[in-house]
């Protein structure tokens, strides 16, 4: 029998899982289709890390490095549902659970000093931030709306805010003194082992990284943000927003970027409240509170403090004075500086943009916002976005073209700030590379506090990258535009690359050019307010950005995209989109027995995934299902049965519902296979004459608070109850 890999992962997209799953393994079955699941869950990657402390039957396997194993197996077909990139307060909040069911993990060390700490630590850190993303992808992004979708928008769009060309919504960012001006990068000429050493001033060397391996042709940077102008730029832009009357935001991606971005977003909650720290800021670091962790996480432990009721005052009493913050959640106070995973750019930009340049502010309200992105690097597409809606207005969606992705990520690819090559430098001197015939490849003078990181994009991963962004031009004969900054280091080798490997390709009648990201934005905006596609091929982290940003305006959201990653040793991964809002959705569950939650993006990962089980396998029946499947998500949209946006209507579970039935009854339907058609014309026949029954008994248990046994690691049979709370479809697929 064939197998497909399904992943088990975390918050509303598992909790969608224990709903449709069963309705997709019912169906494949009659294919000669099985699946999997593996767990790759936040709290199962901790348990991974800790055998020893468990007992046999608390004990999983590493479910993530036998993945990463078959991700090279040509046979390999997974299924990957979003998962948390964890931030610190995520991963202390799932340790505590996790010890509270019992499970003898050990708490996360702040600041380890102890060999075993060390060791604790060390095992943290393979499960913090992005850690699940580089494993998997062993291949580059083919990421893009599919066509029902795209005509779903287009016949039915949705609300998109007005824009004024008096608009104060503006990006700040810094320019200079930041990665993007720091840069530096080599492309390394042969096999090597290189090391990453801190020389500080007396002539002290210490070792950062002692073995970073390299292959010829592989392209590695350096670069650096310095501290003293971070907080200068800061303090700037605080006086700045205070003085236009707009919303304070900070926008970075502390999960992505695990090391880097919380130390960044440290000095956004530092900077804002400078005055609280200035004078209580010993106090709260002897507490073991921390700026990094945000303003929640040192609000929360002021009650172990003597004085901490007049430390509270003092922060309170400076949201009162500086500008007004944009706000996660006005009605329970909670700012954008008071979690640092809570605004994560590549959905809180996108979403200011789509509602006319506003954010929330602290009183509920809709208000411009001054959006702060310090590092240059990207921060440029946003403004561009911005400057194109002051000018000409909001984009509509019913006429809007379409701007797919091609990213470069295949073997950790540009994973700039979210592994063991970002260091915040203790003390002032010299961060040099030095390959292993002892020369001096990047240096950069530096101070205590700067930020100093690098990263790594093998060469086969680029040539890769360029194959597919050529095939997917001619494809579906689209212009490609590789978004490069030609007075950017890093960007300056890819572009000398792409001229070596595109020879290599017929390009004949193809529009394929490389354009800044500014400038890419400016063009591909034109193009789309025109109704016209343009494909974006991009580095590692354009491409996260890109495909939130074009999505969202496009579609209303990522979570609808059809990502399919062709890993370079032959087989599928394929991703069901963006699970940015998924914390707020579990929220709504626990408290009304209503999962708002879309899978459309789980069903264009199944019939992908079913199409090349079909090509690898010959398995003709698996593409039937994938056929069926595809024409089914197309009726499902038509009819418009995605979750409601209120109590009473159809949420997650009825949207599953819907498109079993559709499904059913496109396999009846089809003429490819009569032994298919027969076998579910009993099924199809009692769903649809069940409708009312099943919808009903889906609606009737909404509006009360449900328990699952955990927000990190639901208890299975709680959840299966909520999940699948009507017993007539229940019945019909266990007879089937």
């Amino acid at each position: 029998m064939s197998k497909i890999i399904y992943t088990h992962t975390d918050e509303a997209p598992l909790l969608a899982t224990y709903s449709l799953l069963p309705i997709v393994e019912a169906y494949a079955q009659k294919a000669g289709v099985a699946f999997e699941t593996r767990d790759i869950s936040l709290a199962g990657r901790i348990l991974a890390q800790f055998p020893e402390r468990l007992t046999e039957e608390q004990r999983i396997g590493d479910a993530l490095a036998e993945l990463g194993e078959l991700a090279e197996d040509p046979s390999a077909n997974i299924i990957k549902l979003p998962n948390i990139s964890a931030s610190i307060p995520q991963l202390k909040a799932a340790v505590a659970e996790l010890q509270a069911q019992g499970y003898d993990v050990p708490n996360y060390p702040e600041d380890p000093q102890t060999a075993d700490e060390k060791d604790i630590a060390a095992r943290y850190d393979k499960v913090k931030g992005s850690a699940v993303n580089p494993v998997l992808r062993q291949g580059n992004s083919d990421r893009r709306a599919p066509g029902a979708v795209k005509a779903y928008a287009k016949a039915h769009p949705h609300r998109m805010g007005d824009w004024s060309p008096e608009s104060k919504t503006r990006v700040a960012t810094m320019g200079q003194n930041d990665f993007f001006s720091n840069e530096k990068s080599y492309v390394s000429a042969e096999d090597d082992t290189l090391r990453i050493e801190l020389v500080a001033t007396d002539g002290s060397v210490t070792v950062l990284k002692e073995k970073l391996p390299v292959l010829a042709g592989e392209v590695i940077d350096g670069t650096f943000m310095s501290a003293k102008a971070l907080d200068a730029f800061l303090v700037e832009q605080i006086a700045q927003a205070k003085a236009e009357g707009v919303l304070f935001s900070a926008h970075l991606k502390a999960t992505m970027m695990k090391v880097s971005d919380p130390i960044i977003f440290g000095h956004v909650v530092r900077a804002f409240f400078a005055p609280v720290f200035e004078q209580y800021g010993a106090d709260l670091a002897a507490a073991g509170l921390s700026a990094n962790d945000g303003l929640g996480g040192i609000l929360a432990g002021l009650d172990r403090l003597d004085n901490g009721a007049e430390i509270k005052a003092a922060f309170e009493a400076q949201i009162a004075a500086g500008p007004e913050l944009s706000m996660v959640n006005s009605d329970k106070g909670i700012t954008g500086l008071h979690v640092p995973s809570d605004v994560i750019i590549d959905a809180s930009m996108p979403a200011m943009i789509r509602s006319g340049g506003h954010m929330w502010g602290p009183d509920g309200n809709e208000a411009d916002t001054l959006a702060v992105i310090p590092d240059s690097s990207y921060a440029g597409i946003y403004a561009a976005t911005i400057e194109d809606c002051k000018a000409n207005g909001k984009l509509d969606p019913a006429t809007m073209g379409t701007v797919p992705n091609v990213g470069l990520m295949a073997q950790k690819a540009e994973e700039y700030g979210s592994h063991d090559k970002t260091f915040e430098i203790p003390e002032d001197g010299t961060v040099r590379i030095v390959n292993g015939a002892g020369e001096v490849v990047i240096e950069h003078a530096v101070e205590a506090g700067d930020i100093w990181r690098a990263c790594q994009t093998k060469d086969a991963p680029i040539r890769d990258w360029v194959k597919l962004a050529v095939t997917r031009a001619r494809l579906s004969d689209t212009p490609a535009v590789f978004w490069l900054d030609e007075n950017r280091a890093h960007d300056a080798n890819l572009i000398a690359k792409i001229h070596e490997y595109l020879p290599e390709h017929d390009t004949d009648g193809l529009d394929i050019r490389i354009m800044a990201p500014a400038e890419a934005t400016r063009f591909s905006l034109e193009r789309i307010r025109q109704g016209l596609d343009t494909i974006s091929v991009t580095g590692n982290v354009l491409r996260d950005y890109n495909t939130d940003l074009f999505p969202i305006l496009e579609v209303g959201t990522s979570a609808k995209m059809l990502s399919v990653v062709p890993l370079m040793a032959g087989g599928g991964l394929f991703e069901t989109g963006a699970g940015g809002s998924a914390p707020k959705h579990v929220q709504q569950l626990l408290e009304e027995d209503y999962l708002r939650w879309d899978s459309l993006g789980e069903f264009f990962a199944l019939a992908a995934s079913f199409e090349h089980l079909a090509q690898k396998t010959d398995n003709a029946k698996a593409q039937v299902l994938a056929n069926t499947l595809d024409a089914a998500t197309a009726a499902f949209l038509e009819n418009d049965r995605s979750p409601g946006r209120k109590l009473g209507t159809i949420d997650n579970r009825g949207s599953h519902f819907y498109l079993g039935l559709y499904w059913a009854q496109e396999l009846t339907k089809q003429a490819d296979d009569a032994e298919l058609a027969a076998a579910f014309a009993p099924l199809a026949e009692k769903l649809a004459a069940d409708e009312e029954k099943i919808v009903a008994e889906l609606i009737a248990v909404q509006g009360n608070a449900v328990e699952v046994g955990g927000y990190y690691r639901p208890d299975d049979a709680k959840a299966d109850a909520v999940m699948r709370p009507s017993a007539t479809l229940n019945e019909a697929l266990a007879q089937f």
